[in-house]
């Protein structure tokens, strides 16, 4: 395949089975970026494998990643935060630089803060976003991260369906306001906010709007890495 002739930021994309529509902000939606977006599916890569965690998927994700090379990627990222499992193998396999997930932004922004203030991870399942995915060994930062899932609500019940329905956003914020009030009622301390969830740029205006927070997403990191390259 011949390389695209715009410098581009590449993403592995799921499965999701039909076309799902760009949203207005979304993650996949070339106009939530000032350069262009390539996009390769990573063959087997359902939402619910990726977030549970599917180590066969590895060989997949370094293949998309090398095909979106060839297509002229200057940077590579993923359309799921629980990719971050292949970061270290999807790194090690292409010469640019790679950012799976906005989690890997969690060290710095801990560094942005006070001591006394707490960072509010919004997951799409917390049960599977453990201490591995977060990149934070010193017991004290760590105990200064609190998350919140939004499995069970509209969202998720959709995200674990083959082919993978798109979920209104509405219903996204309704799970997404949800979980950040239950976070900040149990944490007053909580001072930033970090989406995992590639889902949820859609509503990061929204919940700014109500949560008064600064709040980073994927497309924030994604901003970073591009610029850095391009």
């Amino acid at each position: 395949m011949a390389p695209d002739t715009k410098q581009s930021l590449g993403i592995l994309n799921l499965e999701r089975g039909q076309p799902v529509p760009p949203r207005p902000s979304g993650f996949l939606n070339p106009a939530t970026y000032d350069f262009p977006i390539i996009v390769e599916t990573v063959e087997g890569a359902w939402a619910d494998r990726v977030i549970r965690g599917d180590p066969t998927l590895e060989p997949n994700y370094i293949a998309a990643a090398r095909r979106l090379v060839e297509r002229g990627a200057i940077a590579i990222s993923s359309n799921c935060g629980f990719s971050i499992r292949h970061q270290e193998a999807v790194a090690a396999s292409v010469n640019v630089p790679v950012a799976m997930s906005s989690l890997l932004l969690l060290p710095s922004l801990l560094r942005q803060l006070p001591p006394s203030a707490k960072i509010a991870v919004v997951t799409a399942d917390s049960t599977y976003c453990g201490e591995d995915l977060l990149g934070v060994n010193d017991a004290a930062e760590r105990a200064r991260i609190v998350i919140g899932g939004i499995e069970g609500g509209k969202f998720w019940e959709n995200e674990m369906k083959r082919p993978t329905p798109l979920t209104a956003i509405v219903d996204i914020e309704t799970d997404v306001a949800s979980c950040v009030a239950r976070l900040r009622a149990r944490h007053p301390q909580i001072a930033t906010i970090l989406f995992e969830c590639t889902a949820f740029p859609v509503v990061a205006s929204a919940m700014r709007r109500i949560t008064g927070l600064p709040i980073y997403d994927i497309t924030t990191l994604c901003r970073m890495t591009f610029a850095s390259v391009a």
